[in-house]
């Protein structure tokens, strides 16, 4: 067990994703009796659970298990006294009180960080929002956990090192690698991070005008399963019959999405402040969110096989409308930013944008464009497999690996032909094509339909409705 050690504040300057939960003792969340331990309580941490564990002020108890791994971190004058058993109007009756378990803390839980402004305030919900991707610190984020706090996080990740511009804690900002690695060999370290990843500071923001993707795409799936936990990992049911799906959202959304290609002349920040101001500040638009940031578009060759990414612009809006009213103030809103770039893209360093709308009303746009896309897909699929088989017979038939029975397609008039014997080549004799007979019996003694006329007969038809024997007698 570590000794106690002081807490010195100090303070932060710039824009900070803030960590939420805290392991401190004096939060009240944090016991299962939901409340602080009193005097006459027993303290019970978990023998083998590692803890660190901020305590703000002085508290008498009774007594106090301790864990075999962890720390407490003092602030001024906080300790602890033992109980000299005096009446406490507050603690009339003991009990025994457990520490929470703080393992289930995950790094990749949208819900458990909030965005705060430069003056380390909250940022106002207002018209911006970001996708749950971007919830959680990107690589270029400054990350904060608050002063005078302790915290727990596991840090697992499909990544093996998750890059930050910063990181504050205890009071202490650390923004350069070295300054990192220096904490990362101290005592505190190992008890508040936990997991198969590791944190690395690299002193860097985004330095690109057009901004930067946030690159937690790895972890999405973290990142969703954490989101929808409470709701049994399922989306809740859009008020849109196509809901569309943003790049880095979890769950789809009824609105509109425009995608941006740009031109190195593009400025995210600029542009985004032209939206807010030009746009989503007027009254009619009151109710709409907007997203927008740099995400990565996967390429695929001809609709199927992936080939590479392209970065764009992602615009998603979304609105406080209800039933057949759902997503129609975003899709106006969009028409309104589309109609803006066809005007002034150029100079904005805009050069295309694609719009989606889907809203709750029947006649929305969008209804059957992922039918289509699939069907197109399958079909695109079926034609290359076939000219890949085709090709590989053509293959093996040229290096003489395999052999081709000859086929011969019989044609329509072939037909008659067989079934009529060959005529010697002098006799000028022709068949009536109005009637299909059969010709002799080749096997002696055989019947025969009728009789062959004479040899010594130069022109002759053969008519099948008469007998030649018939008319003789």
């Amino acid at each position: 067990f570590t000794l106690f050690s002081l807490f010195l504040p100090a303070a932060a300057t710039t824009v900070y994703k803030q960590w939420i939960p805290n392991t401190n003792f004096e939060t009240a969340s944090n016991w299962d009796q939901g409340r602080v331990p009193c005097a006459r309580d027993v303290v019970h941490f978990e023998k083998n659970k590692v803890i660190s564990v901020f305590v703000r002020s002085p508290h008498v108890l009774t007594d106090m298990y301790l864990p075999l791994t962890g720390e407490f971190t003092l602030a001024s004058g906080a300790g602890f006294a033992a109980f000299d058993g005096s009446w406490d109007p507050s603690c009339d009756s003991g009990a025994t009180v457990r520490f929470a378990d703080a393992e289930h803390h995950t790094w990749f839980d949208p819900t458990l960080w909030q965005a705060l402004s430069a003056g380390r305030q909250l940022e106002p919900r207002g018209n911006i929002f970001s996708v749950d991707e971007e919830r959680v610190p990107c690589w270029y984020d400054d990350v904060i956990f608050p002063p005078e706090t302790s915290f727990r996080v596991n840090i697992d990740s499909s990544q093996q090192v998750i890059h930050l511009c910063s990181i504050s804690l205890m009071g202490q900002e650390l923004s350069s690698p070295e300054a990192w690695a220096g904490y990362l060999r101290g005592p505190s370290a190992p008890l508040q991070f936990h997991g198969n990843a590791t944190l690395q500071v690299t002193g860097t923001g985004c330095l690109e005008k057009s901004g930067c993707t946030c690159g937690n795409t790895p972890d999405s799936h973290r990142i969703c399963a954490a989101l929808l936990r409470a709701s049994g990992g399922k989306c809740p049911v859009p008020a849109c019959r196509s809901p569309l799906q943003p790049l880095g959202h979890c769950c789809g959304v009824c609105g509109a999405t425009i995608n941006l290609d740009f031109t190195p002349d593009f400025d995210l920040q600029k542009y985004r402040n032209r939206l807010l101001q030009a746009l989503l500040r007027q009254p009619k638009y009151a109710g709409v969110q907007m997203a927008i940031s740099k995400v990565h578009k996967a390429q695929t060759f001809l609709g199927v096989i992936p080939r590479s990414s392209t970065p764009l612009i992602q615009i998603v809006l979304i609105d406080d409308g209800v039933g057949a009213q759902t997503g129609t103030t975003a899709e106006q809103l969009a028409a309104d930013i589309m109609e803006d770039i066809a005007q002034h893209g150029e100079a904005l360093g805009i050069s295309s944008g694609k719009m989606e709308v889907a809203t709750g009303s029947t006649f929305s746009g969008r209804v059957g464009s992922h039918t289509v896309s699939r069907i197109t897909a399958g079909t695109v699929l079926g034609l290359l497999f076939s000219l890949l088989f085709l090709g590989g017979i053509l293959f093996l038939y040229r290096k003489g690996k395999l052999r081709l029975p000859a086929l011969h397609i019989p044609h329509p008039w072939d037909r008659a032909e067989d079934r009529v014997s060959p005529e010697p080549a002098d006799d000028k004799g022709f068949d009536n094509p109005m009637f299909d007979v059969e010709p002799p019996s080749a096997v002696p003694g055989g019947e025969t339909l009728q009789e062959m006329p004479p040899k010594d007969h130069k022109v002759f038809y053969i008519n099948p409705l008469y007998d030649p024997s018939n008319m003789e007698a």
